[in-house]
């Protein structure tokens, strides 16, 4: 796969005798998910999947050639990707993947850099950028338009304003 994939789905477990899985879908109409063609997991294995259903808030789809329930239970925890191109262009300039923020530079309201975007992650309580930092500790941000209030993609960067219990300027050493 490129370096340039978006996360659609992961296999939760089993459903059912058949060979059908559940799935978690990332996508906006979670249905959708078998829509953009195959998907690969991160070894780049190639999963071609038809979504027949739902049960329990989980979607239950068919993989093609899976066809026995150990074979289904065996793929739990599998993410599943597509690369990025593949997916429509955002409809407006507030919108976007969140694997397009990642390299881009961050830097302060006063424009002093701070790092670099490593990774976009949600651990439940919304987005939050993990900023890389030249020779420190990277350092979490929440994704929210109070700390974020700049997203120029064209440009390659973010301007943030930290909160104050986040001191993302900082070279993690003790003052002295």
């Amino acid at each position: 796969m490129g370096e340039k994939r978006v996360l659609l789905a992961a296999i939760t477990g089993a459903h059912g005798v058949k060979g059908l899985v559940k799935l978690k879908s990332f996508t906006e109409r979670p249905e959708d998910v078998g829509a953009y063609g195959p998907l690969c997991d991160e070894a780049g294995a190639v999963y071609r999947l038809l979504v027949k259903g739902r049960a329990k808030g989980s979607l239950i789809a068919q993989i093609e050639g899976l066809g026995d329930r150990d074979a289904a239970a065996a793929l739990a925890g599998t993410r599943l990707y597509v690369e990025r191109d593949v997916l429509p262009r955002p409809e407006d300039e507030e919108e976007f993947y969140h694997v397009d923020l990642i390299g881009l530079t961050v830097e302060d309201i006063q424009g002093h850099p701070i790092g670099e975007v490593a990774a976009v992650e949600d651990y439940g309580a919304g987005p939050v950028l993990e900023v890389r930092r030249e020779n420190d500790r990277p350092v979490l941000l929440p994704f929210t338009r109070a700390v974020v209030p700049v997203v120029d993609l064209a440009g390659g960067r973010l301007v943030v304003s930290p909160p104050e219990e986040v001191d993302a300027t900082s070279d993690g050493k003790p003052p002295s």
